[in-house]
């Protein structure tokens, strides 16, 4: 049978640190959420190039007063994803608190409270392991410098076979200082095959590094390394971490990212094969590919993780995820189509990096057109609505309600946070004002995020402001999003709609 070929990125936008599992005919992804909620996205997939949001594992971040704030490059770390004793389970490292995790019979869950496994500074990148044979479980994690001072280290544990604690205080298994040339050694995934502990993970840092491979007879070590993937001659720059996953025909494959600044962290997907030395080859004798042939597997329609979306009763889909823990009243559900949004008072309305109450999804990684309706209903002077890109530095075009009580519509942008106080917000195109308190915005993203801002008053796209490039956050990529707003103030200060959002090819 003929399966075709596929091409690198598989995931063309920031799905951070994927890991991967597979559990009969279907497999199941899931990455890094940082602030954001809800957490942890849940994907399936049957042929592994082909991809669906389903959900997420986690409703709020926890404690849920820690992230009444944005934190955006705080709360969940790469993840792992595995299947055990009938259930799925996802181990995370939250850099400030410690490794948690949560479990669920089915991958739409109900997914348990999150379980604090292991408490501690700079813990992060957790994997578990189960031993069939024997019953043992083992843990091991990697170390963030900027918490705990430690990095370019691996600790591994015993673990409780009930995944609730751990039965050690821990040892280095493997130490990347010992290796001539390895640095920043992290996000580590736990393995068994042929008689050998193998630990994935890679070095050298997310832009410039290497994916590593290594063995060990025993958890404990000591251990063998290898380099297995980089960059060579290739366009991937890294290639970083994620999860090898096995066809039920029983070929091997292995998903990792790649670190493209303002489009975050995109999913390449890679053959993996087993050398006659015992150790993995992945991709083209150890470089990224660009085209291969699919998986043997069944094939399957085309498919995305969705993005458009018409908000039908008021409802947001699974795409969109706050900057914060949400809160009650932010958007109200209503018997017709379209997002209606509070414009929340905030004294941090002049900075959207500040703000909770951003509905935001993914910055597309190839040139797209984004487009929405807007309605500003807010009566409140200063109340505003719009669609931002959102970053270290942002802009956005929307929709201000004036001391006069007139709407206009206005472009504004911020520059990237240098000092520990944010300057305010400036305009970027001329306001000019719409009388109905209607509009059409759009963004252009093209070649190296670099964004256009136009709207539609009524007579048609007409250009505002000049091209904003777009900028990540410390480890997230840019995102779009929408928000309705308020200066700080007494009652209630109205809402905005938003509708028709859709991204398209420009």
């Amino acid at each position: 049978m003929t399966y075709g070929t596929y091409r690198n990125p598989i995931l063309n936008a920031d799905w951070s640190d994927p890991d991967v599992v597979r559990v009969g005919d279907d497999f199941y992804l899931t990455a890094s959420s940082f602030g954001r909620a809800p957490g942890l996205p849940l994907l399936h997939s049957r042929d592994l190039v082909n991809w669906t949001l389903i959900g997420h594992a986690l409703e709020r971040l926890e404690p849920v007063g820690e992230f009444a704030r944005p934190r955006h490059d705080c709360g969940v770390w790469a993840p792992s994803l595995r299947y055990h004793d009938e259930r799925f389970w996802i181990f995370w490292g939250d850099p400030d608190q410690g490794i948690f995790q949560i479990n669920a019979p089915e991958i739409r869950g109900p997914w348990t409270h999150p379980h604090l496994l292991k408490e501690g500074k700079g813990l992060i990148d957790p994997c578990p392991l189960w031993e069939d044979e024997t019953g043992d479980a083992y843990l091991v994690h990697a170390w963030a410098r900027s918490r705990s001072g430690i990095k370019n280290r691996l600790t591994g544990h015993r673990m409780h076979p009930d995944g609730t604690s751990l039965l050690d205080e821990g040892k280095v298994i493997v130490d990347g200082d010992r290796i001539p040339g390895w640095f920043t050694l992290e996000g580590p995934k736990l393995h068994r095959h042929d008689g050998w502990f193998w630990i994935l993970a890679p070095a050298g840092g997310v832009e410039t590094g290497w994916q590593g491979a290594f063995r060990s007879r025993g958890f404990f070590g000591p251990y063998e390394e290898k380099v297995v993937l980089e960059q060579k001659d290739t366009e991937v720059n890294g290639p970083h971490q994620g999860g090898w996953v096995r066809t039920p025909s029983g070929e091997d494959w292995f998903l990792h990212f790649q670190h493209r600044g303002a489009y975050g962290r995109v999913v390449h997907l890679q053959p993996m094969r087993w050398g006659a030395d015992g150790w993995p080859v992945l991709g083209d004798d150890g470089a990224p590919v660009a085209v291969h042939r699919r998986p043997d597997v069944p094939p399957q329609p085309p498919a995305a993780p969705a993005t458009d979306d018409d908000f039908p009763g008021g409802r947001y889909g699974r795409q969109w995820q706050w900057t914060a823990n949400p809160q009650d009243g932010w958007a109200t559900q209503h018997s017709a189509d379209g997002l209606r949004l509070t414009c929340v008072r905030s004294a941090d309305a002049h900075d959207l990096r500040k703000l909770s109450n951003v509905l935001t999804q993914r910055l597309p990684g190839a040139p797209r057109a984004v487009e929405v309706g807007l309605r500003l209903d807010g009566e409140e002077p200063g109340a505003r609505a719009g669609l931002a890109v959102l970053g270290d530095a942002y802009s956005w075009i929307g929709l201000e309600r004036g001391a006069d009580g007139t709407v206009r519509l206005v472009h504004r942008f911020a520059e990237p946070v240098t000092e520990p106080v944010t300057e305010p917000e400036r305009d970027a195109g001329h306001a000019r004002p719409v009388p109905e308190g209607r509009a059409r915005l759009r963004i252009e993203a093209g070649p190296g995020a670099r964004c256009r801002f136009s709207a539609d008053t009524g007579d048609g796209f007409r250009p505002s402001g000049p091209v904003f490039a777009a900028t990540p956050w410390r480890w997230v990529g840019a995102l779009l999003g929408l928000f309705a707003l308020a200066p700080a103030g007494p009652g209630h200060a109205g809402t905005a709609t938003f509708t028709h959002f859709r991204i398209t090819p420009c």
